[in-house]
């Protein structure tokens, strides 16, 4: 979805130095109901990147949005049309991974079409714009269990119900839930699922106003006892940007943090879907750190053009962390972080 607002606010009134500024001039204007149709012309511009955008990046699935981060959904496919009321009909695919208490990590794949009655509206005491993605109807919604970690289960074969009932109900709600996409007037895109109230933000771990970088990601994650979380991937698009990593860890002493190019990033991933129990790594990573309970992380990567992951890691089975094994007392790490992108120091 990034991209969609940026060309939203170009095609109103290009102004140079704020992204939003030709919008924000006439927003009594747009706001008005009666303005709806010219609202979804200008929306309609930028459609044709949904599936580009929606493929590009995970998406972080939590049960609200004030709760960390408990699992990922990584789109592979994605198909778009618009319906002949203007209505973008999105058929797409994909696979990720939850985190239970009964039933520790489970894997899936799903496959959705939704019918989105899609808007946008312009804040009032700023300019920022958010676009609203209502689903009018979800069409289908399918959910295939793939696999579960606790040895529990795999022996029993009883937790199967209940880590596919979790995983289909998360799932659906966020679907029935829509997703709004809010682009700030400092130039910052933010998908956020549910729809949010105008003016309102969602939660942020880090206050990442005034500085001149892209911020990409900003909540809270639990990664835990053996679990992995692969952020990202991120995209730097050009010459002399770094990657930005900001992060505070509570619920454990330290953490590994891993950044590596997509390919890899894609290895390690597909690996930690395919098999129940979190092994190596594909790759031993090229850029490896320590994120330190009561030390807030900030540290700026310098690399090529390209897409990388973040790898948050609360394993013994990669990097230099050897995190306790406690099989009665599993206490999840709690991971603040924000991903932005921005010029190299």
């Amino acid at each position: 979805m990034r991209r969609t607002l940026v060309l939203l606010a170009l095609l109103a009134i290009p102004s140079a130095g704020c992204s939003s500024c030709g919008v924000c001039s006439f927003k009594g204007t747009l706001n008005d109901p009666s303005s709806r149709t010219m609202r979804r012309s200008m929306l309609k511009a930028g459609m044709g990147e949904f599936c580009k955008q929606m493929t590009s990046r995970s998406a972080p699935l939590k049960l609200s949005d004030d709760t960390p981060v408990i699992g990922r959904f990584y789109p592979r496919s994605c198909a778009e049309r618009e319906m002949d009321n203007g209505d973008l009909f999105v058929d797409f695919q994909g696979e990720g991974y939850a985190y239970t208490n009964v039933s520790k990590k489970i894997t899936f794949k799903m496959q959705g079409a939704v019918q989105y009655n899609q808007d946008f509206l312009v804040a009032e005491q700023k300019c920022d714009i958010y676009a609203y993605f209502r689903p009018r109807q979800v069409r289908s919604s399918n959910f295939t269990l793939g696999k579960i970690e606790s040895q529990t289960a795999s022996f029993l074969n009883t937790l199967a119900p209940v880590g596919e009932t979790f995983g289909r109900q998360l799932v659906s709600q966020k679907l029935a839930e829509g997703f709004t996409v809010i682009h700030d007037e400092e130039g910052n895109d933010e998908v956020s699922l549910g729809i949010v109230e105008l003016g309102k933000t969602p939660f942020r771990a880090f206050n990442m106003h005034g500085q001149d970088r892209l911020v990409l990601e900003n909540t809270r994650t639990e990664v835990h006892q053996n679990q992995r979380d692969f952020l990202g991937p991120f995209e730097i698009t050009g010459d002399g940007q770094a990657l930005f990593v900001r992060a505070q860890v509570e619920g454990a002493p330290q953490l590994d943090m891993f950044v590596v190019p997509r390919f890899e990033g894609e290895a390690s991933l597909r690996l930690y879907l395919d098999y129940p129990s979190a092994g190596p790594l594909a790759q031993n990573p090229g850029i490896a750190d320590v994120i330190r309970q009561g030390q807030e992380y900030q540290r700026g990567f310098v690399l090529p053009k390209g897409q990388y992951y973040v790898i948050v890691d609360n394993t013994p089975t990669a990097g230099v962390v050897n995190p306790p094994q406690n099989v009665l007392d599993d206490r999840a790490a709690v991971v603040s972080y924000a991903i932005s992108v921005g010029e190299a120091p």
